[in-house]
């Protein structure tokens, strides 16, 4: 039993969503490894795909849309419910900030209808994030629990987060026998992870947005596993914020990974978000752009307190990331060209907003 919380037995049966993705995959692998769990259920779309079979090896895998998951959960006699199928950025070829929507918010009703009908639950473990606070010039130096956006996210996904959790406190009135968490997650990093941040820090030329210093948090992914497990064995009722003690600022981190910071002159990083995507390093929604613009720290005493663990530091974190990663990327000529030609682009812009102002 941990400070705060209770251990009442792991439960027997577990259903993991989202197992097609790296963060559902690891957590569903890591439960089925443990002989306290009884049997491990990993569900996505009839359309995920098979990257991670040989991690999976363990858990039954079933692929059903979410209006069949009521059925499911009440066949199945499940306990317990850790629900991670969230897409943290909208992807074109899967219909773009729409398929995002109906992923994270319709999937997520579905989910908690399906929980609702399910009578043997008693555990149920939801990944949210730190992009719930959003982001505003009005903020507070630190996030904490109780701590009401000042504005609606800009991004898709936060704003996701936002319905999410409201479906989820609808849930806990009418589920009231279920121990019902919500994980705030801080951005993942670490040696293993593979995410957009990550793939922000190992470019070569890092865009930033001149005159802006952001301070940040990140959470080593083995850190997130680990309270995931332990939200699942023993029970942590409530909401926490969960990310690593201390902060990193942008420039700090970007020395620290041996790149160069791209200062562009632009309001917002939508100019070096389109930079980003130029030179073929992925895609970046408003959430990340914001975050790159204002930063976020959030308070991690109440996991620290009621969970009795502390996760490694943000520092230590990215110095796990900056080792795996070292000289992983080299820039070509064609990038560094299209790199410059935005930021003079960037430049011209801002000089001929001024001309304009003072004509």
């Amino acid at each position: 039993m941990t400070p705060g919380g209770t251990s009442s037995g792991a439960p027997g049966v577990v259903v993991v969503t989202g197992v097609g993705r790296y963060l559902g995959a690891h957590v569903a692998a890591r439960l089925a490894a443990d002989p306290r769990i009884e049997r491990v259920i990993g569900v996505d779309a009839p359309d995920s795909g098979t990257e991670f079979t040989d991690l999976l090896d363990r858990v039954e895998r079933i692929r059903v849309d979410g209006a069949s998951l009521g059925g499911l959960l009440a066949d199945l006699d499940v306990d317990a419910v850790v629900h991670l199928a969230l897409v943290t950025s909208p992807d074109p070829q899967h219909g773009g900030r729409s398929g995002m929507k109906d992923q994270n918010v319709i999937g997520s009703m579905q989910m908690l209808a399906a929980c609702q009908r399910a009578p043997r639950l008693r555990k149920l473990v939801v990944r949210s994030s730190t992009a719930a606070y959003g982001v505003s010039f009005r903020d507070p130096a630190v996030f904490t629990e109780e701590t009401e956006p000042r504005e609606v996210p800009r991004g898709g996904f936060g704003r996701d987060i936002l319905d999410l959790e409201g479906y989820v406190r609808g849930f806990r009135r009418r589920r009231s026998d279920v121990t019902a968490t919500v994980l705030r997650f801080a951005p993942f990093i670490g040696s293993t992870a593979d995410t957009t941040l990550t793939r922000y820090f190992s470019q070569p030329f890092v865009p930033t947005v001149f005159g802006r210093d952001p301070r940040l948090q990140f959470l080593h992914f083995d850190d997130a596993l680990e309270v995931l497990h332990r939200s699942i064995v023993e029970d942590h009722p409530g909401t926490y914020n969960v990310a690593g003690p201390g902060v990193l600022s942008l420039s700090q981190a970007i020395r620290r990974a041996g790149r160069v910071a791209v200062p562009v002159l632009e309001p917002g990083l939508s100019g070096a978000a389109a930079m980003a995507r130029t030179m073929g390093f992925g895609r970046y929604g408003l959430d990340q752009v914001d975050l790159f613009v204002h930063g976020r720290v959030v308070d991690t005493s109440r996991l620290e307190q009621e969970y009795g663990f502390t996760p490694r530091s943000t520092a230590e974190a990215f110095e796990d990331f900056i080792r795996a990663h070292h000289g992983g990327v080299v820039v070509t000529r064609d990038q560094l060209a299209a790199a410059e030609q935005l930021v003079l682009d960037g430049i011209r812009q801002v000089r001929s907003a001024v001309r304009e102002r003072s004509s």
